[in-house]
C-alpha cells in the first residue's frame, strides 16, 4: 500500500509528513524569525529541504522563495539534497588534511561508490567533506552521524564502514 499524498494544495508531499510540517509552521507562525526553526523542523521531517517543502513554507509564512533558498544555502546544516541514514563526514580542515584526510576521503568514496554530496541508491549512506570540527588533536577525523573516529589510518576505513553496512 503506497503512502497517501496531499491533493489539496498539489504539493505532492506525503500527507503524514505534510501534517507534521504544518504543525511545525503553526507552532512557529507568530514567532519573530520563524523561518530558521521551521526549516530545522522541516529537515527533521523530510531529511532535506526539497523545493516542494520550501514552497509550502513560503506560502504559509508569506516569505519569498528566494529568501528561503538564500537561508538554506547560507547555513551548512541545511541540505537541498537527500542525506543517507548514515552521514559520513571527512574533515578536510588543515590539521586533518595534512595528516592524510584526502586519502581517507578517497577511500570512503571508493568503498561507498558515491561522491561527496551524494547519497547511495539505497539511501543508507551520504558523504560530506567537512571543515574543521574542532578535533584537530585527533587528526585525521571521520564522523558517521554522531560517532567520531580520530587518528585514522587508511586501513581502518573499510572496517568502520563495514560496521554500518551490516546494520
Amino acid at each position: 500500500m503506497s503512502e497517501q499524498t496531499c491533493t489539496g494544495c498539489k504539493c505532492g508531499l506525503p500527507q503524514a509528513q505534510l501534517d507534521k510540517l504544518m504543525a511545525a509552521i503553526d507552532s512557529n507562525r507568530t514567532t519573530q524569525g520563524a523561518l530558521i526553526p521551521v526549516l530545522h523542523e522541516a529537515q527533521e521531517i523530510f531529511g532535506y529541504l526539497p523545493e516542494s517543502v520550501q514552497k509550502v513554507i513560503s506560502d504559509e509564512l508569506n516569505i519569498p522563495m528566494a529568501e528561503i533558498y538564500g537561508v538554506i544555502t547560507f547555513y551548512t546544516q541545511f541540505s537541498l539534497v537527500p542525506k543517507g541514514e548514515y552521514k559520513v563526514g571527512v574533515c578536510l580542515g588543515t590539521a586533518c588534511y595534512v595528516k592524510g584526510a584526502g586519502d581517507i576521503l578517497d577511500r570512503v568514496k571508493s568503498k561507498l561508490g558515491i561522491d561527496v554530496g551524494q547519497c547511495s541508491a539505497d539511501g543508507k549512506f551520504s558523504i560530506d567533506a567537512t571543515r574543521c570540527i574542532g578535533a584537530c588533536g585527533l587528526a585525521p577525523v571521520m564522523t558517521v552521524n554522531d560517532d567520531v573516529y580520530g587518528r585514522l589510518v587508511l586501513a581502518e576505513v573499510d572496517g568502520i564502514l563495514a560496521k554500518y553496512m551490516a546494520k
